[in-house]
């Protein structure tokens, strides 16, 4: 999740830099480093930061933070940035290592390179759609009719993420899975057979894997985890290590979200299809008011 946000959170990193000095600026053209850097990059709110002569703002910090927490599955609301100490990781751990890398980039003079110079100028047309876009959002409302309805129809979809806690052996060859899996079947005591058998990783573990979502599982193990109920064991299936026999332990999460627990993200949803909606409006009313060539004989 950290590395997704990063990358969204950069493009505002640049957006902000683009958008110009304000009180808190920091000119970044001084004769002691970074001589030939390419904006003035502008700190929001009260400085909390400063990473040789860039500054960090209050402002900036919680804008990423909210991103961040705008991408969290609604079902992981643990997983969102909430804490002060929370937050002063996220500064030092994304925001302060980001603009290590940036200004070593600009000692590098990388800025120079065309290849650089062809990025910024595609950056800056994503982010004019890009504010376009958040532009037409401010525009857009929601009536408590419309969420209600779109919670109606797609119900099934906002449930908790379900996790399931899975013992596992693995061994390297078919027959020796064969003779372990007569002692499952036995209703020998799964634990101690995945400690005294096992060659896979979690063997110290009693083969424990913990709790785990379905992306978290190879599809082999998944097909097979979702067939068992609790207290059940696998037959046996080839995975990345070997062959596998696993046993569910247990089961949680997987309840159906109430319409206030899913409401941030039907709104989410329905701002972006109102979006969609409004933007191809737009696109239509201008190609029709321009002059738009396509050379398809230049394809290859």
């Amino acid at each position: 999740m950290n590395r997704l946000v990063l990358l969204l959170a950069s493009g505002i990193f640049i957006f902000y830099g683009l958008t110009g000095c304000q009180n808190n600026s920091a000119n970044l053209d001084q004769s002691s480093q970074n001589k030939e850097a390419v904006f003035q990059i502008s700190a929001k709110g009260k400085i909390i930061a400063r990473v040789n002569n860039i500054p960090i703002g209050l402002d900036d910090l919680n804008q990423e933070i909210q991103v961040y927490n705008s991408m969290v599955p609604a079902g992981s609301p643990e997983a969102k940035i909430s804490t002060r100490e929370e937050k002063i990781d996220y500064l030092k751990n994304e925001m302060v290592r980001r603009t290590l890398l940036y200004q070593s980039a600009l000692n590098r003079k990388l800025q120079q390179g065309q290849d650089f110079k062809d990025a910024l100028q595609k950056a800056a047309l994503d982010l004019l759609v890009v504010a376009l876009i958040k532009d037409e959002a401010k525009n857009i409302k929601l009536t408590p009719e419309e969420i209600r309805n779109y919670y109606d129809m797609y119900k099934s979809q906002f449930k908790a993420t379900e996790e399931i806690n899975i013992r596992e052996i693995v061994l390297p060859s078919e027959d020796e899975a064969k003779d372990v899996l007569v002692w499952v079947l036995k209703e020998e005591d799964f634990a101690v057979l995945a400690k005294k058998y096992s060659k896979g990783k979690s063997a110290n573990s009693n083969g424990n894997l913990g709790f785990l979502s379905s992306d978290a599982l190879f599809e082999e193990m998944n097909n097979n985890a979702s067939k068992l109920q609790v207290g059940q064991a696998s037959g046996i299936f080839r995975g990345p290590e070997g062959y596998y026999i696993i046993k569910v332990e247990a089961r949680r999460g997987g309840e159906q979200m109430t319409l206030e627990q899913a409401k941030d993200e039907i709104q989410r949803a329905l701002i972006f299809i109102k979006q969609q909606q409004r933007l191809e409006e737009i696109i239509i009313k201008l190609a029709d008011q321009s002059k738009i060539e396509i050379y398809e004989k230049e394809v290859e």
